[in-house]
């Protein structure tokens, strides 16, 4: 009679692990053939869809460098932002009521995952502009890193949290808050991602009496056109085995104005 029961107890075991175990690669698979989009909203702000959620990143308001941009007021299921600044993180007017994200740390809520790091938003240890929140998460299958505003150099311990990422949303335009070109390139090769989305650059939406920052191309020449796509509209549909082999592919995405 023990030994019976055993056996019944080995064998719902067995079931349960097989089970759970059915259902990770169920998962993995879907993730694997899902697909994200990748809406480029302006300056360091976009959409991304996948996974069925919507995550929002960097909303702003249309002042000096992105005077010339739309208020990316759209609708939304996670809004992170990067700091309370003016460029990336106005969420007044929202629509709907996403949940949002602003502080260092990790968060975990229905089934999602998220992390925020700390880093300087100057090159004076955020002494003058505060720090900065970079944000790492998992989207249909496809692990994305937004550095914000960073602007400090990556440390051996940032290095350890942000891992090494899919998608890297990466600043190139310089001026107080942000890399430069060349730490950019810096910054990119420390991480070693397999695609680099420039952000946070000069484009014609700029106010030029009140923008400190660069275009994209000195960014561009540092890396070398044999690097670097350009896609020709704001956004990007990538699947997990779109991704290089090796990396990193930049990918500069042309704001619709």
């Amino acid at each position: 009679m023990k030994r019976r029961k055993f056996i019944r107890y080995v064998g719902a075991g067995f079931l349960a692990t097989a089970g759970t175990n059915l259902v990770a690669n169920v998962q993995a698979s879907q993730a694997q053939n899902s697909s994200l989009s990748i809406k480029w909203l302006g300056h360091t702000s976009f959409l991304f869809t996948g996974g069925g959620r919507r995550i929002l990143v960097n909303p702003f308001r249309p002042i000096g460098c992105t005077a010339g941009y739309r208020t990316p007021k759209v609708p939304s299921d996670i809004v992170m932002i990067s700091s309370q600044l003016l460029d990336e993180g106005v969420v007044e007017g929202l629509p709907g009521s996403p949940k949002l994200l602003y502080q260092a740390g990790v968060y975990k809520f229905d089934g999602f995952e998220a992390q925020g790091v700390a880093m300087p938003h100057d090159r004076q240890g955020g002494r003058r502009f505060g720090i900065n929140v970079a944000w790492l998460w998992e989207q249909a299958g496809l692990k994305i890193l937004h550095l914000g505003g960073a602007a400090g150099e990556i440390t051996f311990e940032q290095k350890i949290l942000l891992g090494s990422p899919d998608i890297l949303l990466l600043p190139v335009g310089g001026g107080p808050k942000a890399y430069g070109p060349q730490e950019a390139v810096q910054a990119m090769r420390t991480i070693n991602p397999k695609l680099v989305i420039p952000t946070h650059y000069r484009t014609e939406a700029a106010d030029a009496a009140a923008c400190d920052i660069v275009a994209v191309d000195q960014f561009l020449s540092l890396v070398g056109e044999g690097s670097v796509q350009r896609v020709g509209r704001d956004g990007i549909s990538l699947r997990k085995s779109d991704l290089p082999a090796q990396g990193p592919l930049v990918r500069v995405l042309s704001y619709n104005f």
